[in-house]
C-alpha cells in the first residue's frame, strides 16, 4: 500500500477546478493499492483535513502527523493548475526531497508555462505550424501602430504565463487593442499578441504508459462563443466536446506523430495535453499550447479521452504513478 499525497488548490483562479480534479482522482484510484491524502495548497498554508481536524504539512520532509502518527509519502500526485503546481515550483521542491511525482520536471513545467518560449522550442517540428505573434512586457512601451503593422487582424491577446483562459481577448482592429492589452496585463506582466488561426479546435492527451508514449483519442472543441475562454470552458452548454474527434485515419496518424515529437522535444513526463487548430481550407496543424497539469474532473478532456481509448481512468492514474516511481 503506497501513501499518495494528492496536491490540489494553488494560487490562481483555477483553485476550484483543481479541487474537482483532486476529488475525481481520489475516487478513481484503486483503494487497495493507494492510500490517498489530499493536501491543499494555498498562499498561507499547506494542510490536510481529516475528520474536521486540519493538519499542517511539515515542509522540512513533506510529511503530516495524523493522530500522533507521522505519515511520509511514497509519491506526490500534483493536480494544481497554474502556480505553484504547473510552473515547476512544486516539482523543484519535491526533487530536492527525492519524492517522485506525476508531472513533467521543474524545467519543463516552468518552460511550458511560458507560451512564447514553448512555441520557440516546438518550432521546426515537421508538420507543425505556429501563429505569428509578438511578446510584450508591461515595463516596455507598447505602440499599437507597430503591433497593427506587424501582425494581421483579428488578433488574440493573452497573458503569456496564464495556465487558464483568464484575461484573453479577440480584437478585430486597432481601436480594440488598448483595452485588450490592459486586460491581459492585469493578469501577467508579459503577454502574447497572436494572429488568430481560423479552423477547427482540438485537444489531445499524451502520456507515458508502461514505458511507452501513448497518444489518446483527440477531442474536438466546438464553441458557440468566438473563442474558448474561461467562460466557454466552464459554463455548461457553451461548448460541445466531441471525443473521439471526427477525423480521417491518416490525419489522426499525422497528429499523433506531431504531438509525440512535441512530448519528446519538451522532455515531458506523465500526462500532458496539447491544444491545436487545423487551419480552415488546408487542414495544417497549428500548435496553440501545451498543458502539463490538465484538468481531471470527471468530465475533463483527459478522462473523456482515456474512456474513449477503452481504458479505466483509475488504472490510467495508477500507471502514471507506477511509471514515475
Amino acid at each position: 500500500m503506497k501513501n499518495i499525497a494528492l496536491l490540489a488548490g494553488g494560487f490562481t483562479g483555477e483553485y476550484d477546478v483543481s479541487i474537482n480534479s483532486a476529488k475525481n482522482i481520489a475516487t478513481s484510484l484503486n483503494a487497495d493499492n493507494y492510500k490517498v491524502y489530499t493536501i491543499l495548497i494555498t498562499r498561507d498554508r499547506w494542510f490536510y483535513e481529516t475528520d474536521g481536524v486540519t493538519v499542517d504539512v511539515d515542509k522540512n520532509d513533506f510529511s503530516i502527523t495524523v493522530n500522533g502518527d507521522k505519515v511520509k509519502f511514497d509519491f506526490a500526485f500534483i493536480t494544481v493548475h497554474g502556480t505553484p503546481g504547473e510552473d515547476g515550483k512544486l516539482q523543484g521542491y519535491l526533487d530536492m526531497l527525492g519524492i517522485p511525482y506525476n508531472t513533467c520536471d521543474a524545467t519543463t513545467s516552468a518552460l511550458t508555462m511560458n507560451k512564447a518560449y514553448t512555441k520557440t522550442i516546438v518550432n521546426g517540428i515537421h508538420g507543425l505550424h505556429t501563429a505569428h505573434s509578438l511578446r510584450l512586457f508591461e515595463k516596455d512601451m507598447h505602440d499599437v501602430a507597430i503591433i497593427a503593422a506587424t501582425l494581421k487582424f483579428p488578433l488574440f491577446i493573452k497573458p503569456n504565463n496564464g495556465g487558464s483562459s483568464v484575461g484573453m481577448s479577440k480584437v478585430y482592429n486597432v481601436a480594440g487593442l488598448p483595452d485588450a492589452l490592459k486586460k491581459a496585463f492585469h493578469e501577467d506582466e508579459q503577454i502574447l499578441v497572436e494572429e488568430f488561426i481560423k479552423g477547427r479546435e482540438f485537444s489531445i492527451g499524451i502520456a507515458r504508459l508502461d514505458g511507452k508514449i501513448t497518444v489518446l483519442p483527440a477531442t474536438e472543441i466546438i464553441s458557440s462563443k468566438d473563442f474558448f475562454d474561461y467562460e466557454a470552458k466552464y459554463t455548461p452548454g457553451v461548448t460541445k466536446e466531441v471525443t473521439p474527434a471526427d477525423l480521417p485515419a491518416e490525419k489522426v496518424a499525422l497528429i499523433s506523430e506531431i504531438v509525440t515529437e512535441v512530448y519528446i522535444r519538451l522532455n515531458c513526463k506523465g500526462m500532458v495535453r496539447v491544444d491545436f487548430i487545423l487551419l480552415e481550407g488546408t487542414g495544417d496543424f497549428y500548435f496553440i499550447e501545451i498543458n502539463t497539469t490538465p484538468g481531471q474532473s470527471a468530465n475533463s478532456l483527459i478522462p473523456q479521452q482515456v474512456r474513449a481509448a477503452g481504458m479505466n481512468v483509475g488504472e490510467f492514474y495508477g500507471k502514471l504513478i507506477e511509471g514515475a516511481i
